[in-house]
């Protein structure tokens, strides 16, 4: 077992998926992940507790673009 671990880059489908936080209007929740631009359906990657968790996601994915929220 290695002390240090690989920076993990993961890829996702940039001409039919597009990078979203749902936030929840009753308790502020938030969940970064995927809509399909196609069928609309969201697909979750990770709950959000804190900036450091959405940093987390923007550079597994290598996101560049703004995410949008939604509600």
């Amino acid at each position: 077992m290695s002390i240090f671990r690989k920076k993990e880059n993961k890829t996702y489908d940039k001409t039919g998926k597009r990078p979203v936080i749902k936030c929840s209007i009753c308790n502020g929740e938030q969940v970064a992940g995927f809509v399909d631009t196609r069928t609309g359906k969201f697909e979750d990657i990770m709950l959000l507790r804190n900036e450091r968790d959405l940093e987390k996601f923007v550079s597994t994915y290598s996101i560049t673009e703004e995410i949008e929220k939604i509600y």
